[in-house]
């Protein structure tokens, strides 16, 4: 069915039918037509292919693959500790509702993400300049989604610092001690 397949390809590239008329051609009664289970197989070989190249080629690809993932759990984790008001599952009863509550969530994901990202940044300059040890090893592993320091529970002040343009505040002292749970 290749010749099929390649005038249904070119009749939606030249605009002659729309996706939509071909979706609908390719199922009959709610089953897939003979053209349709055609381009389903001809998907399901670079499904194939990439299943035997993660299973079989490089193990760097199952490195990449899974240090891909893992960022996005990161991720996933830091926007459920955000959004903990419903266990980190968004109820509205309108789908515009539920955009603009995904939206705002990702607005505040990214600012949390910058702010972790210019303290980390300016975290290792501090320790770099002090002289400790900072191993490309261990800065290939820093994230930015690291959520320990996050307190989504309390009071909060939108009061912006008294700071120099550009300043951040001061960096914790590496030396000192750990402020128990309870100080804080």
């Amino acid at each position: 069915m290749w010749p099929d397949i390649l005038r249904v390809v070119a009749s939606i590239y030249t605009g002659t039918v729309r996706a939509y008329d071909v979706v609908t051609m390719l199922q009959r009664e709610g089953h897939p037509t003979a053209l349709g289970e055609a381009i389903a197989a001809y998907g399901r070989i670079f499904k194939s292919l990439h299943i035997l190249a993660y299973i079989d080629v490089d193990e760097t690809y199952r490195r990449d693959i899974k240090h891909i993932r893992n960022l996005q759990e990161g991720r996933h984790a830091l926007a459920r500790k955000i959004c903990h008001g419903k266990k980190g599952e968004l109820y509205h009863r309108y789908e515009r509702g539920l955009e603009n509550q995904l939206g705002v969530l990702g607005l505040v994901l990214n600012c949390v993400v910058l702010w972790t990202t210019v303290y980390l940044d300016a975290a290792v300059r501090q320790l770099k300049a002090q002289g400790y040890p900072v191993r490309d090893e261990d800065m290939a592993r820093l994230s930015p989604f690291v959520n320990t320091q996050l307190g989504v529970h309390g009071a909060y002040t939108f009061l912006l610092p008294d700071l120099a343009p550009g300043a951040i505040r001061a960096l914790r002292d590496p030396d000192a001690p750990d402020a128990d749970d309870d100080e804080i």
